[in-house]
């Protein structure tokens, strides 16, 4: 079943998109991405997630562009 799921203790926002058993996954800043053994995603992990939300939701309210560090 796919999901969304926000952890407030840890500040993350778990993503499922696959039921697929994970292999491995990759860190990309504030995201890890878990793949499947045919690199599909499975699961995208933010980290920070409510600081990563609140500027991207200001800044589209603000209309500008939105830049991932």
């Amino acid at each position: 079943m796919k999901t969304i799921k926000y952890s407030k203790d840890v500040d993350i926002l778990l993503i499922e998109l696959s039921d697929k058993a994970i292999e491995y996954g990759e860190d990309e800043g504030q995201f890890i991405i878990h793949y499947s053994k045919d690199r599909e995603p499975v699961l995208i992990e933010i980290l920070d997630a409510k600081d990563l939300l609140i500027k991207t939701l200001t800044s589209i309210i603000q209309e500008k562009e939105v830049v991932m560090s």
